[in-house]
């Protein structure tokens, strides 16, 4: 399977996908075990989208203000 999305910083690729593991399991979403999403709902994958976001946006705050609260 290709990918159309490219990472800007490649070595990112591991933390992204814990990110993804730690937040399906905070919500309660079944990891596909071959990696094909097709099957997960529209509500999950938009459930698992959102709270990446709110990560990486509260990373990235932390980051801006100098603390790591």
């Amino acid at each position: 399977m290709s990918r159309s999305n490219q990472l800007i910083v490649p070595q990112a690729s591991q933390a992204l996908e814990q990110l993804k593991l730690e937040a399906a399991q905070e919500l309660g979403v079944q990891i596909p075990a071959d990696g094909y999403y097709g099957n997960v709902t529209s509500r999950d994958a938009g459930s698992l989208g959102g709270y990446i976001t709110k990560k990486l946006v509260q990373i990235a705050e932390q980051q801006l203000s100098g603390g790591n609260r």
